[in-house]
């Protein structure tokens, strides 16, 4: 009985020492320096320099002693929310005002792959979208992707979390915890209250940093890596944090009884390009001798699929933005945390969660943001600080964001020494003796100086040298400061700056280095320099250019229109035009959609709007830009209002004539006659033209028709409606003498779409034997949704006509072989933009059931000299 006194005191005592070591870890998603680099005093590690989290081992102890210690700081580094916000009228140095990881994590769900969507396609069933815990489970060697925000390195770390808590025995934190069910409502086909698997059990997490790895633990460029150097790293980190002894057991359980390798950050690595190789000779060499270990590597996106970063035998899996569900979840999640330590009644944390969810999802804008978890964690904060109100604007939530980041960064505090003795603290602008704004000024220099002088590949937060920033802050200070006391104060604490390794300094995120820069070009060289930098650079300053013009329309719409002016000042074809040009007008074009008043354009203004249209329209046809380029110009142009008739009226839609002559048909390109000249629109009809359609005949349509912008192809039509559609045209083009006697509008069959879409030479494609990324829009494009139609000209038929490989899906009026006319099928062709090339092939064709409705089949109409009769 005393045994089982001593060891149910032991775990109280380690869950009390859990609980007290939850010191906020800010960052851009990354808790920790390799396996941690979170600095420590004599015999311990201290999180945020204020509580003592674990004790080393003593002298002799064996491995289960260094098993738990290193357990234990697995748990103080991941279990806090990364970025969390604190309410400054709250925190005053309370520990429980800190928010904790297991309290307010939302589970992730990723995107459906090309076959995953092709698959649910073929079975007309809903797209099933597996969590990226699921996905872990599937595969050993995995690579999650995303965009800055949206939760990989927060997945990373709670997954080590609850495998380390499981490993500990902590209550409430461990394998239950990591398979609860996703969100019951949502974009996804879950089943209510059913587990994500997880068929592993629990598996000894090992984080890397991949960042830190690259410049504490690769060779000298040039020389090959090898798993010598990973190893050789992860022994290094342990050594320096007291924990040398684990090392032996660490890789001998490794490689003989597998665990969770975590590899985080692979886009952040210092001088990505230059040392790509020897990252990639690391990791593949490293895993090949892992036996049973999985792997999960993270990245952005774009990082890694456009710089030849892929590894070989690796799964990759793309987070998906937050569905309704998911923010719903986060929402009651975070307010019910707030009430737990009795910081809010919970009557008023419930009112207070309604009143945010009801912000967010009565503005488009807003539920915009809250689709990324980084966003929605600053959301949430910001609420919560401003008593239950949002500004709307992006950049009015950086700005209040930074504010809130400022404040707690500044806020006199109590802090505790490692015998939890208290410590008042100075705010820095006390520590400096000058105002916070003198601070924040020479943050935004900082930011713009640090972003300037990155290289041009790399696309995380900038490194700040320790000499550079202390020289800075100490110019500001009207008194003598002590260097050695504001390196203290500066690694201890954490803000709009934080320690990042030995002696390096970051921003939290790269979007806030991006809003800090661009504040500082807000400045009076405004809007001149900032709109030099974009035309010149514009993969660096592009998000600096758009939320200077916002922050400069808080003060007066007119400097909008400046900027709008500065950047974009010449025609399109105008022959002194260079590449800078036609950036310039498109970021022009993104910065007067994003932040001037459309609904409100002065008459000196109007000559600028059209002659963004004209850049926009231009930049989608004519130019160079790279194909993601101009879908966005594509979209941009739909808010701008697309001038454009022949796409946005019925009346003014283009037709592409397609004389009688035999044609090579199918994937055996035998001789096909059609006897007859026909027409084909030259674009499938688009959202526009489908709503002037349902507005003419005074019906009521649900939300799906309107899907995507006014310019882009209308989906989510029944062929039913399709032909409904076109029999409205013929009457109307009837009644307006366009359409000769005898000549009906209907879906083309198959035949005339495969004719028009491939000409007489029996090409594979519209252009040539090749697919394209740069002529179509499918999954190698990397557009990943549906594009304004006219983007793609380069990939227009020998008949005209366009879009007609990938994008959408297009319905023809002719069956799929069945003779059964109540289970009769309709082919459809063309594929789309998440297909692979042998689906935008002219050739391809799949049948679909008359009554499908689907976010990726759209419809063109044709002109043909008799009646279909269908």
């Amino acid at each position: 009985m005393d045994e089982v006194k001593r060891l149910l005191a032991e775990k109280d005592e380690l869950l009390a020492q859990i609980e007290a070591l939850r010191a906020q870890v800010p960052g851009s998603g990354a808790a920790g320096v390799g396996i941690g680099n979170i600095t420590s005093g004599q015999g311990g590690i201290s999180a945020g320099g204020n509580v003592t989290v674990w004790q080393a081992p003593k002298p002799g102890e064996g491995e289960e002693a260094f098993r738990t210690a290193y357990l234990r700081r697995v748990v103080a580094q991941t279990g806090d929310l990364a970025l969390s916000g604190i309410d400054p009228a709250l925190a005053k140095g309370d520990r429980e005002a800190r928010l904790k990881l297991d309290a307010v994590y939302t589970a992730l769900i990723t995107e459906p792959t090309a076959l995953e969507e092709r698959v649910a396609a073929q079975v007309q069933g809903e797209i099933y979208h597996l969590s990226a815990l699921e996905r872990l489970n599937r595969h050993d060697r995995l690579v999650l992707l995303g965009d800055p925000g949206s939760g990989k390195t927060t997945f990373a770390n709670f997954t080590a979390l609850c495998m380390a808590g499981e490993m500990l025995g902590l209550a409430g934190i461990g394998l239950s915890l990591l398979r609860s069910p996703l969100p019951s409502e949502g974009a996804w086909r879950q089943k209510k209250e059913k587990p994500q698997p997880w068929d592993h059990g629990a598996l000894l997490p090992v984080r890397v940093i991949l960042r830190d790895f690259a410049a504490r633990g690769l060779p000298s460029p040039g020389e090959k890596g090898n798993a010598r150097h990973l190893w050789g790293f992860l022994e290094k980190e342990l050594e320096d944090c007291g924990l040398g002894g684990w090392f032996p057991f660490l890789q001998e359980r490794v490689l003989s009884q597998g665990a969770l390798l975590l590899l985080d950050g692979l886009d952040e690595v210092p001088e990505a390009e230059a040392r790509r190789e020897q990252i990639q000779q690391v990791i593949q060499d490293f895993v090949s001798s892992l036996g049973d270990c999985r792997v999960l590597l993270t990245s952005r996106t774009y990082a890694y699929r456009n710089q030849d970063w892929r590894l070989s035998r690796f799964a990759e899996a793309v987070l998906a933005p937050f569905s309704d569900g998911q923010i719903r979840w986060f929402i009651d999640r975070w307010y019910s945390h707030m009430a737990a330590p009795d910081r809010l009644k919970p009557e008023d944390a419930r009112g207070r969660a309604e009143l945010l969810k009801r912000a967010i999802f009565s503005s488009e804008r807003l539920k915009g943001l809250a689709r990324r978890p980084l966003l929605l964690t600053l959301t949430a904060s910001l609420h919560s600080w401003r008593g239950g109100n949002l500004p709307e604007r992006r950049e009015e939530l950086y700005a209040n964001a930074v504010d809130l980041l400022l404040e707690v960064w500044e806020q006199q505090r109590m802090v505790f020494d490692q015998q939890g003795n208290p410590i008042h603290q100075q705010s820095l602008a006390q520590f400096l003796d000058v105002g916070k704004d003198k601070v924040l000024s020479a943050l935004q220099a900082l930011a713009y100086e640090v972003h300037s002088s990155q290289a041009p590949e790399e696309v995380g937060t900038a490194d700040i040298a320790e000499g550079g920033l202390v020289s800075a802050l100490m110019h500001l200070s009207r008194n003598p400061v002590n260097p050695a006391l504001l390196v203290e104060y500066l690694r201890d604490r954490a803000g709009l700056l934080e320690a990042r390794g030995v002696r390096i300094y970051t921003f939290p995120h790269r979007t806030f280095q991006e809003y800090l820069a661009a504040c500082h070009l807000t400045g009076e060289t405004f809007p001149d320099t900032i709109a030099q930098l974009g035309r010149e650079d514009p993969s660096r300053w592009r998000e600096a250019v758009l939320l200077a013009g916002a922050k400069s329309a808080r003060g007066t719409i007119s400097s909008v229109w400046q900027l709008a002016e500065a950047l974009c000042w010449r025609e399109p074809g105008d022959p002194e035009n260079t590449l800078d040009d036609a950036w310039g007008a498109h970021l022009a074009s993104q910065v007067i959609a994003e932040s001037a008043d459309l609904a409100q354009v002065s008459p000196p203004n109007q000559p600028k709007l059209e002659r963004l249209r004209r850049w926009l329209i231009y930049l989608m046809r004519e130019s160079s830009l790279p194909a993601l380029e101009r879908a966005l110009a594509g979209r941009t142009l739909a808010v701008l209002v697309d001038p454009r008739p022949e796409v946005m009226t019925v009346d003014s839609m283009e037709l592409c004539t397609v004389p009688a002559c035999p044609f090579l048909m199918g994937d055996e390109k035998r001789y096909t006659d059609l006897p007859y000249d026909f027409q084909i629109g030259r674009y499938p009809v688009t959202v526009a033209q489908f709503r002037e359609y349902v507005e003419a005949i005074g019906s009521e349509f649900e939300y799906f028709y309107w899907m995507g912008s006014s310019n882009e192809p209308t989906v989510a039509v029944t062929w039913e409606e399709a032909m409904v559609f076109c029999r409205w045209l013929t009457e109307r083009w009837r009644g307006s003498g366009r359409l000769p006697e005898g000549w009906h509008v209907t879906l083309p069959s198959e035949e005339e779409w495969e004719k028009a879409a491939r000409g007489t030479d029996g090409w594979d494609y519209p252009w040539g034997t090749e697919a394209d990324p740069e002529r179509v829009n499918y999954d190698k494009a990397g557009i990943g949704r549906v594009s304004a139609v006219g983007c793609f000209s380069q990939g227009k038929s020998p008949s005209g006509s366009e879009d007609m490989s990938g994008n959408v899906w297009e319905w023809t009026r002719s069956p799929w072989g069945s003779e059964d006319k109540s289970q009769l099928l309709r082919v459809v062709r063309g594929g789309s933009f998440f297909d692979g090339s042998r689906n935008v092939r002219c050739a391809a064709r799949i049948g679909r059931v008359p009554s499908l409705r689907l976010a990726v089949i759209g419809f063109r109409v044709a002109a043909i000299p008799f009646s279909s009769d269908l």
